[in-house]
């Protein structure tokens, strides 16, 4: 059941990102970006068996920040493409203090705050390798994957083409975030051939996603052409 509901998120995931897009116009792209950011990295703390592999939670709605950027670059140019990632970036920094902060207090001493506290401890504490791997790989791939958008636009021009420059950059994006959170957030944590099976596995998902989310840029460029979102 775990990949029908690995699926239902999928579409979800899109879904609302359209949905956010045109009712919400530009801004709305803007909200999913820390939306996704944030999300992510609580999930990402849920392991999960998909397609008989090992892999964590997250990976879908991470890799719908991508779709957001190159709709972005799509529709409104690279200025506001990297807008994007900075506000996602500040989000994921702005998250870390805050509940990092949080967890300071003393709880109640009772079960409920004692057992509350314990579970958010568990999901928000301060995590150095994790936080510093999930920071690097965010904020280099996604630079990426604005930069190749763009690069194979010049090469690749034309709305026909969208799925060329799409899937190029994304699929070369995920890569590089895989291979930086993994090494630096388990390297000497595992054996070398378990860091590289978390690079295969959580980057097979990411290109389902990637492949999965070029219909959507399609759609977003006809929205934006026939000015129908706000």
């Amino acid at each position: 059941m775990n990949e029908l509901y690995w699926l239902v998120m999928l579409l979800a995931n899109f879904a609302l990102i359209l949905l956010a897009y045109r009712f919400f116009g530009k801004m709305g792209l803007f909200i999913w970006v820390p939306i996704s950011a944030i999300i992510a990295n609580i999930q990402v703390i849920q392991g999960i068996e998909l397609f008989g592999f090992g892999a964590t939670l997250g990976n879908i709605v991470y890799a719908s920040s991508f779709l957001v950027t190159d709709i972005l670059s799509e529709n409104y140019g690279k200025k506001e493409a990297n807008k994007a990632i900075w506000i996602g970036f500040f989000s994921l920094i702005s998250m870390t203090l805050l509940m990092n902060l949080a967890l300071l207090f003393e709880p109640m001493q009772d079960e409920f705050a004692l057992s509350t506290y314990e579970s958010i401890n568990n999901i928000f504490s301060f995590m150095p390798r994790i936080v510093i791997a999930s920071f690097l790989a965010y904020l280099v791939s996604q630079k990426h994957d604005i930069w190749a958008y763009h690069m194979w636009a010049k090469k690749f021009a034309g709305k026909k083409n969208i799925w060329i420059r799409n899937n190029l950059s994304t699929m070369v994006s995920q890569l590089i975030d895989s291979l930086i959170f993994t090494f630096i957030a388990f390297y000497n944590v595992y054996e070398m051939n378990v860091l590289w099976e978390i690079v295969l596995t959580t980057y097979f998902l990411k290109w389902i996603v990637a492949a999965a989310d070029t219909p959507f840029v399609y759609l977003a460029s006809k929205m934006k052409t026939r000015d129908i979102v706000k």
